[in-house]
Parts: structure tokens; C-alpha cells; sequence
């Protein structure tokens, strides 16, 4: 008899976490070893849990996905993350891929889809749900390129905060612009630092104009 496939399901939303691990568990040769709500509970229960497949979803709260996987990958490198996500934009699909994600799913996925998908990324493989390989498929054969977006491991207001850092704006500046209390403004631009990897806010100013931003 082989060896089950650990798994460990994160998502925030209970329902649909609680209905993923149950159609895992009915699977043969499949164990769900844990469940998270947060990326911090996710970390928490992968150490402890070891298990070779991740199922990650792309919005934790106020959590990023793609970020969690980043770190999963980091700290367990043999840790296979699959996300699961409503998500089918190009931009989260290659943020994800980025970030250390073996395979990419949308939630809209039929039991036996994911089945396929699972066993795949624990056999090593790389995998797209096939609404997302069809996306792809159609850019490539229109002969499209999908427009870049600089920074993809960034959401949508901490590209918009680096943008305005680039610009030369100060945290009060950034604040009233944005409608965002000043402490926001601060978390926002620390995280930015940290996922760009600039040491300081000179860093990131030079790192944002070369990515694009901060320019007209």
C-alpha cells in the first residue's frame, strides 16, 4: 500500500475549507493533516503537520496568499503548494507561479479535477486548472503578450503606495492622497520594503523607477 498524500488545507473562508478537507479525506491515499484560516495558523500547522502538499488560497483576511506561499516554500522547500483560489487573473496566476506555487486551481473546480491536480503537484509536476490553461493557451496562439505589471507580488494599493513613494511623497502626503490613516500608510509602505527587498526608502524609490513606477 503506498503512502497517503499529507495534505493541509488554507483558506478563511470555513465552509468551503471544511467541504475541501472532507472531499480530500474520501480520496484514496490521501490525509488531511491540518487546516488553516491565517497565513500565521498555516505556518503554525505545516510545522508541525509536515505535509507534502499545501492547499493555499489567494485572500487570507488580511493575509496575502501569495505572500504565504512565498514563505511555505521558504521554510519547506519539499512542501508541494497547490492554490485554490476565485481568482483567474493573469497577474495572480503568474504571482503565484513566482512565489513558489506548483499548480494553480480555481475554485470552480470539479472534485475530479482536483484530485488530478493534487496528485499531480505531489508527484512534483507543475499544473493549471483548465480554465487558466485555456486562458493561457488563447494568449498564446492570438499571438497576445500579456501587458507586465510591475511588481506583481505587490496588491493593488501597496503598488499604488510605491508608486506615490516613487514620486517622492512622504507618509502624510500619501495619506491624504489615499484616504488612509497614517498608520496604514506606514504598514503599507514597511511591507512594501520587505517584499521588494529595498533596505530603506531611498532603495525603493531607485527600485520603483526601474520597475516603472513613479514615472510618467
Amino acid at each position: 500500500m503506498s503512502e497517503a498524500i499529507r495534505v493541509v488545507v488554507v483558506d478563511d473562508h470555513p465552509v468551503f475549507r471544511l467541504g475541501m478537507a472532507a472531499l480530500l479525506d474520501s480520496l484514496e491515499d490521501v490525509e488531511v493533516v491540518g487546516d488553516a484560516e491565517s497565513a500565521a495558523a498555516a505556518y503554525d500547522v505545516i510545522g508541525t503537520a509536515r505535509p507534502a502538499v499545501v492547499l493555499m488560497d489567494l485572500h487570507l483576511g488580511e493575509d496575502s496568499g501569495i505572500e504565504a506561499t512565498r514563505e511555505v516554500v521558504r521554510r519547506h522547500p519539499e512542501v508541494a503548494v497547490l492554490v485554490v483560489t476565485m481568482q483567474e487573473d493573469d497577474e495572480s496566476v503568474v504571482a503565484s507561479m513566482r512565489a513558489g506555487a506548483r499548480g494553480y486551481l480555481l475554485k470552480g473546480a470539479s472534485p475530479a479535477e482536483v484530485e488530478r491536480a493534487l496528485r499531480a503537484v505531489a508527484n512534483g509536476e507543475m499544473i493549471l486548472g483548465p480554465k487558466v490553461a485555456a486562458r493561457a493557451m488563447a494568449a498564446v496562439t492570438s499571438g497576445r503578450t500579456a501587458a507586465r505589471v510591475p511588481f506583481p507580488e505587490l496588491t493593488d494599493r501597496e503598488r499604488e503606495v510605491l508608486d506615490l513613494v516613487a514620486r517622492g511623497f512622504d507618509n502624510a502626503t500619501i495619506s491624504r492622497r489615499l484616504v488612509l490613516s497614517p498608520k496604514t500608510v506606514r504598514n503599507h509602505v514597511a511591507n512594501v520594503l520587505n517584499k521588494i527587498g529595498a533596505p530603506d526608502r531611498s532603495a525603493a524609490i531607485v527600485t520603483a523607477r526601474e520597475g516603472g513606477l513613479g514615472v510618467d
